[in-house]
């Protein structure tokens, strides 16, 4: 059963009672990431979160993790375009220092400098990795061109010669700024007693401020082209388009639609490009919505002498969709998303984490019974229709590696039109 309590100064409490486990997990979900941050502060979102964790006035870096694995717990967080988390997981009977932990690092951090200049080296050598994985940073390409010269369109890691040169003080100024009760919920999943866990939240965020700053820039999708042809193994090619925002009336149309194309080992992107014509080995389709926007992609990686057959069967695929599917084909797509619902409910962290995300995105729960309808609801003729209308829009293309197969953006755009 959901419960939901809001403070005096606007933090939002909810819980997910599971009787039948021994465990809680509990985090704080904050309405704010890259989309909030200025362009020469790009990354200060990530260092924030990375920044918490490092010693607070009561508590070193060191005791922070031992506190929790003491107890058998296990603690992390994360970074979005539109969202942060702090979270914890902790057998039932130790909640109470799960948020006081929670609290302490997101209320006390020191932000001290020599944890500063150490973790700066760790976000470089994080962001050394993912340049050295193309499977990896085509995505952030991907965005830039879909989004250029948008907050939205920045990597939420940020940029090496910023994270050189981020000073204390921006983190400071973005936590005073943006966390803020109004733009934050605190959840919990599990074994949890809803009216211990407000009063828990009560005497540990008291002092927390009732606003934050929670505003951004209008996405403005533009879409684009983004090569590098540098000598790789692959080439790694995204191909997108203008998609949904969460509470378009095409939101779980367009997720079907995903499904149907590139969702599984059974998608029609997966059975013709990698299993009848061996073109791939991985290839996939997504939906990414945004609270104003969004994005669909296809992302493949092929050798430099499929690529042009491979493009070539891409668009096919993208053409057919546009007529209605048969229906035992859009039923399995729906079964298969259900399934995937119903199958996180038998975690903590999943159900946190739902509530987390439905609680800033919609302001309120999501009954699941809901969700299932609407899944149930989406029919060939809707996914044939939102088909149409996101394969209409201006393409995005991204790709690394030997291009020479790689067919210009006008070529490619007009195989669409």
């Amino acid at each position: 059963m959901i419960r939901l309590t809001t403070l005096p100064n606007g933090l939002r409490i909810a819980t997910d009672r599971m009787d039948s486990v021994e465990t809680v997990s509990v985090g704080v979900w904050i309405g704010v990431g890259t989309r909030q941050e200025a362009a020469d502060v790009n990354g200060v979102a990530h260092m924030l979160e990375h920044m918490a964790f490092k010693g607070t006035a009561s508590r070193s870096a060191r005791d922070i993790a031992e506190h929790i694995e003491a107890v058998g717990g296990s603690m992390n967080a994360h970074t979005s375009r539109e969202q942060t988390a702090y979270f914890i997981k902790v057998l039932k009977g130790d909640l109470p220092l799960a948020v006081d932990i929670l609290a302490d690092i997101l209320l006390r951090s020191t932000y001290d400098p020599d944890e500063l200049q150490r973790e700066r080296t760790v976000i470089l050598q994080e962001l050394g990795q993912a340049e050295d994985t193309p499977d990896d940073i085509i995505f952030d390409h991907f965005q830039e061109a879909a989004f250029p010269q948008q907050a939205l369109g920045r990597p939420v890691l940020g940029k090496a010669e910023i994270i050189e040169r981020m000073p204390r003080d921006a983190l400071v100024d973005f936590r005073l700024r943006h966390y803020g009760a109004s733009g934050m919920v605190f959840v919990a999943a599990g074994n949890v007693d809803h009216d211990a866990l407000v009063e828990l939240a009560r005497r540990h965020f008291a002092d927390l401020s009732a606003h934050g700053d929670t505003s951004y820039e209008t996405a403005r999708y533009k879409g684009g082209d983004y090569r590098d042809g540098q000598e790789l193994e692959q080439v790694h090619f995204v191909l997108g388009f203008p998609g949904v925002s969460f509470s378009d009336p095409d939101y779980y149309a367009s997720m079907v639609l995903s499904t149907v194309l590139g969702g599984g080992m059974s998608s029609r992107l997966f059975q013709e490009i990698r299993e009848q014509r061996g073109l791939a080995y991985a290839v996939s389709a997504f939906a990414a919505p945004y609270l104003d926007g969004g994005v669909f992609a296809i992302y493949a990686g092929t050798g430099e002498r499929e690529t042009r057959e491979l493009i070539s069967v891409l668009f096919e695929q993208l053409r057919a969709i546009r007529a209605p599917a048969p229906e035992d084909e859009i039923r399995r797509a729906r079964t298969q998303m259900k399934a995937g619902l119903l199958m996180s409910l038998e975690s903590t962290s999943a159900r946190m984490e739902g509530l987390g995300s439905q609680l800033l995105i919609y302001g309120r729960p999501i009954p699941v019974d809901e969700i299932v309808r609407k899944i149930d609801a989406v029919s060939a003729e809707d996914v044939a229709a939102v088909a149409r209308r996101i394969f209409s829009g201006a393409p995005t293309v991204a790709a690394m590696g030997p291009l020479d197969g790689l067919e210009s953006y006008e070529r490619l755009a007009a195989r669409l039109a």
